[in-house]
């Protein structure tokens, strides 16, 4: 791996960082140049700005898996932020990066994410079809550059060149090198912001992102078989049967036989956090001992990912995603909520899009003259902006019936 650079940086707050790392005195900037603060790196204020916007406070009443009045201490998205952040920085520190950047790639990578979790996205993907489709990715870079209007001198936060590589590409490149889309469409989202502030869809993120984007894998799998344990739909007899959180459960049996279930579903969670986290630290520096990247422009043209999973851990963890998909997100009991959440989704956007009038000032403007396109778009955002309980509430006061979601 190669050594950890001199102490660099702008402000306070110095540590070592490899040659390879987004470095933030070196930041590609902003969309809107703005003067640098004297005691935050151009990373820090990224994270700061995202803590602090409205799209973040949302995020406490968006569905991550249940639906958020089920109880008090199941996950939403803004917990499942804030746990994919913690881990983001615990990669990030150990393989000598920006934990600045990560953190802030982490905490922003779910903000496009409409109610009722990929219920909703789902539904107003398929309301959007004839305009282009819902896509969440495309809609986080939709809201930290248009929708959050937090500034007097421009929309959206402004965040830096790094975080918003990150948060569009930090699952991997979007197009290859002629443009064309790898998996499907580019949402137009992105290719429009793209071809103001080139965001190279062609290349890899920074290690930064790709920390992001791993913990993200690491904390919903983990977390879900939490949730899943308390709500019943998963019992430790189903997970011992699966290689990895089955080798788990049985060392933790081994070291205390007479341990209570809960206290047992703790040790699972906890121990396969640390399992995967160590994991990808190891073999992603044996990654980077065998590239040898020189700067963070060798990350990016590495045409690979440099941050993952060995090929073990990486088959365990298709198996543990494939048995919460048939035991958890495929439960009857959570497919009944689904399909109450997607007629919900449904009715507000035919309700919206046949009567802007009906969405607040500031969102109707204008609409009741324009065009589809223009009209559904706006629709769109607004919706996917709605936390689950304000979703509920404007079903309640559009129609005379709203699906109770328990």
């Amino acid at each position: 791996m190669a050594a950890p650079a001199d102490l660099e940086g702008i402000g306070f707050g110095y540590r070592p960082r490899a040659a390879y790392a987004c470095a933030p005195e070196r930041t590609r900037g902003r969309l809107y140049a703005e003067a640098e603060s004297p005691t935050r790196t151009p990373f820090q204020r990224d994270r700061d700005r995202i803590i602090h916007s409205t799209a973040f406070r949302r995020l406490k009443h968006k569905t991550q898996v249940f639906i958020a009045h089920e109880g008090d201490h199941f996950r939403e998205r803004l917990t499942h932020s804030i746990e994919v952040a913690q881990i983001a920085r615990a990669l990030a520190r150990a393989l000598h990066c920006d934990e600045d950047l990560a953190e802030a790639v982490a905490l922003v990578h779910d903000f496009g994410h409409t109610p009722f979790g990929h219920t909703g996205e789902e539904a107003l993907n398929g309301k959007m079809a004839p305009w282009g489709g819902f896509d969440h990715n495309a809609q986080s870079l939709r809201v930290v550059t248009r929708l959050e209007r937090r500034y007097a001198e421009f929309d959206g936060l402004n965040l830096s060149w790094e975080t918003l590589e990150g948060l569009v590409k930090h699952n991997g490149p979007m197009a290859s090198a002629d443009g064309t889309g790898l998996k499907k469409q580019i949402p137009q989202a992105i290719l429009n912001y793209s071809q103001i502030h080139d965001l190279e869809l062609h290349r890899f993120a920074g290690i930064e992102a790709q920390c992001a984007a791993i913990a993200d894998d690491i904390a919903y799998n983990a977390h879900d078989i939490d949730d899943g344990l308390r709500a019943g739909l998963l019992t430790l007899d189903l997970l011992s049967e699966i290689s990895l959180p089955g080798r788990i459960l049985k060392e933790v049996g081994r070291l205390y036989p007479r341990l209570d279930p809960v206290r047992r579903g703790h040790e699972l969670v906890r121990r396969q956090i640390t399992l995967m986290v160590e994991d990808v630290i190891s073999t992603s520096r044996a990654n980077l001992q065998k590239l040898k990247p020189a700067s963070v422009e060798d990350v990016r043209d590495a045409g690979r990912s440099i941050v993952c999973f060995s090929l073990a851990m990486e088959k365990e963890e298709r198996e543990l995603k494939a048995f919460l998909y048939r035991n958890l997100y495929r439960h009857p009991s959570v497919l009944a909520v689904r399909r109450s959440a997607d007629r919900v989704v449904r009715d507000l956007f035919d309700a919206y899009f046949a009567n802007p009038r009906e969405m607040p000032e500031g969102w109707r403007d204008g609409l009741d003259t324009a065009e589809d396109r223009v009209k559904a778009r706006y629709v769109a955002d607004f919706l996917a902006g709605m936390t689950d309980t304000y979703a509920l509430k404007e079903h309640r006061r559009l129609f005379d019936h709203t699906p109770d979601l328990r």
